[in-house]
C-alpha cells in the first residue's frame, strides 16, 4: 500500500510542473528558516520534479528566499487540497549554471517582466531534494525516508 500512496503523491505532484496559468494548481508551499531562526513559508510554482524525490522552482537571485537558503538550506514542502496533503522535508540549494536554468525556463515566463530569458543573471533554480515525507492521499497516510536516507540513519 504504501508504494501506491507515493506514487500517487508522485503523479500529483508531477502534475502540477510546468504552470500554464489558472489559480493555485501549480504551486506548493516552501518553508525556509529565516535570519531570525523563524520558519517562513511562501508559494512558488513548481517548475519540474521528479516525483517526491526532487522539486524545482524559478525565482530571483535577489529574493530574501535565496539569503535564506544560503544561510540555513533545510527546507519543506507541501502540496495539498481536500484530497490530499504531501509534506516533504529537505534540502534545498540555488542554482545558477546556465544548463539547469534553460531545463527549467518555462514558455509563459517568456511573457513576464521578471527576467529576459534564462540567461538573465538575476534568474536562478531552486532544487529541494527529500529526505524524508508524509503523505496523506485518498484518506490513507505513509510516512518515510527516501532509501538514500535510510541507509544513513
Amino acid at each position: 500500500m504504501s508504494k501506491e500512496i507515493i506514487q500517487k503523491a508522485a503523479d500529483i505532484i508531477n502534475s502540477k510542473t510546468n504552470y500554464i496559468g489558472g489559480g493555485m494548481e501549480g504551486y506548493a508551499a516552501l518553508s525556509l528558516i529565516d535570519e531570525n531562526g523563524y520558519p517562513t513559508t511562501s508559494t512558488l510554482t513548481i517548475a519540474r520534479a521528479d516525483g517526491i524525490n526532487w522539486l524545482t522552482f524559478c525565482t530571483s537571485v535577489s529574493r530574501d528566499s535565496v539569503k535564506r537558503i544560503n544561510k540555513c538550506n533545510r527546507a519543506s514542502i507541501c502540496l495539498n487540497s481536500s484530497e490530499y496533503n504531501i509534506t516533504l522535508v529537505g534540502t534545498i540549494e540555488v542554482l545558477t549554471d546556465i544548463k539547469t536554468k534553460k531545463e527549467n525556463w518555462m514558455p509563459i515566463m517568456d511573457n513576464g517582466d521578471h527576467w529576459t530569458g534564462p540567461e538573465d543573471p538575476e534568474f536562478c533554480v531552486l532544487r529541494f531534494t527529500t529526505e524524508r515525507y508524509n503523505l496523506f492521499v485518498g484518506y490513507e497516510e505513509v510516512k518515510g525516508f527516501l532509501k538514500a536516507q535510510e541507509t544513513k540513519i
